[in-house]
């Protein structure tokens, strides 16, 4: 047990006690992390959406078996690591399914892979257009990289998750962790190295 307690482990704790109120503090401190994750990981908004719900009704089923083992946050993105390799297995496993369903969002016209979950402050026009265009270009990016590398880089954004924490996410070795992480930055700065340069894009 950590000297200084997890407030967030304090928190699911009450949730383990019945404490709805604790719950939905989680959900609105994590809501928007989770749904950046899961996001990144399926590329596809309406089935993040659904997701991520997914992950929040998760970690309340199984508020009685909850121990403060590891940090709350741990957990939680163990959870949320877990349920989209899933769901990349059932693309998997029935891609003609997959297809349709990227065509039916196409279909209603919404904005599909698009739509970014950050929340953006408000920027100068031609700020906003440079900003977005890069923004977009990392995302080409991150989609491109291997699975794994993704991920890790993803929980890295997590402030809160140290090294050894992406670790058990990830369920590897510290050290594969850190060099998921070195490769998948080396391979973002040399995409992004040359597009900065010469307006391309590498392939």
């Amino acid at each position: 047990m950590p000297a200084q307690p997890d407030p967030d482990a304090v928190l699911m704790l009450r949730v383990k006690r019945g404490d709805r109120a604790a719950f939905a503090e989680l959900v609105d401190k994590y809501k928007q992390p989770v749904m950046n994750f899961v996001y990144r990981s399926l590329r596809d908004e309406i089935e993040a959406e659904d997701l991520a719900q997914n992950v929040f009704l998760q970690v309340y089923k199984s508020r009685n078996r909850y121990k403060q083992t590891a940090r709350f946050s741990t957990w939680l993105f163990t959870i949320a690591r877990n349920l989209c390799l899933n769901e990349l297995r059932r693309r998997a496993r029935h891609p003609a399914e997959s297809i349709e369903e990227s065509h039916a969002d196409h279909e209603t016209g919404e904005p599909g892979t698009q739509r970014q979950y950050e929340d953006k402050s408000q920027l100068a026009p031609p700020e906003a257009l440079l900003q977005g265009e890069l923004a977009q270009k990392i995302e080409e990016a991150l989609a491109e990289l291997p699975e794994n590398q993704r991920n890790a880089i993803l929980l890295c954004r997590q402030e809160e998750l140290s090294y050894e924490e992406i670790a058990d996410v990830l369920d590897c070795s510290l050290s594969a962790t850190k060099s998921l992480i070195h490769r998948g930055r080396e391979t973002l700065k040399e995409k992004l190295k040359r597009y900065l340069h010469t307006g391309g894009w590498s392939r």
